[in-house]
């Protein structure tokens, strides 16, 4: 059973599929937390492949900027605390970055302490900006830091860190 898994990985690198698979493995109830927005219809495409690649019965919450919130919420919400998919920092840090600049530090301190907190089990879905090239202006730059540094509180948070490389999970971290 997971407890707190990250899986990581580049784009189409699998990352979403396997995370999906491990809730599946679970066999337990799972809470499909979504954080992108249709902002045009290649995205609003996008969201509809991957809501038809979900299981019928998992319960769906969007939330694209209050995931602490969301996840508290879920928390509090069930009697057991259902397995819950969150799927992805790099959207919701994009998300973030364009909403009020006042957010910014107390949504990602509320979403880390619920990860802390979260009493059932939990996979988070990231995207690995580690990898690749400096960004060419501020805005880049400062997205791939913050996700970058995100990604490292989130690591040092779940007992299980897994890297999807072509379809095929490494194994960064086990045991906490």
């Amino acid at each position: 059973m997971v407890n707190k898994l990250l899986v990581t990985g580049g784009i189409r690198s699998g990352k979403t599929g396997l995370a999906e698979q491990r809730a599946r493995d679970a066999g337990t109830d799972v809470v499909y937390v979504a954080t992108a927005t249709a902002g045009d219809d290649e995205m609003a495409l996008r969201i509809r492949r991957h809501q038809q690649q979900r299981p019928a019965h998992w319960q769906l919450v969007e939330e694209p900027v209050y995931l602490g919130q969301a996840l508290s919420g879920l928390a509090a919400g069930h009697d057991t605390s259902p397995l819950v998919l969150v799927d992805c920092m790099s959207l919701w840090l994009s998300n973030l970055l364009f909403a009020d600049r006042s957010l910014f530090q107390p949504e990602r301190a509320a979403f880390l302490t619920a990860v802390e907190t979260y009493p059932g089990p939990l996979v988070i879905v990231t995207n690995e900006v580690g990898l690749g090239t400096i960004g060419m202006d501020p805005l880049t730059r400062r997205f791939a830091d913050e996700l970058g540094w995100l990604n490292q509180a989130l690591a040092q948070r779940c007992d299980e860190v897994v890297m999807s490389v072509a379809g095929l999970p490494l194994t960064l971290k086990t045991g906490g």
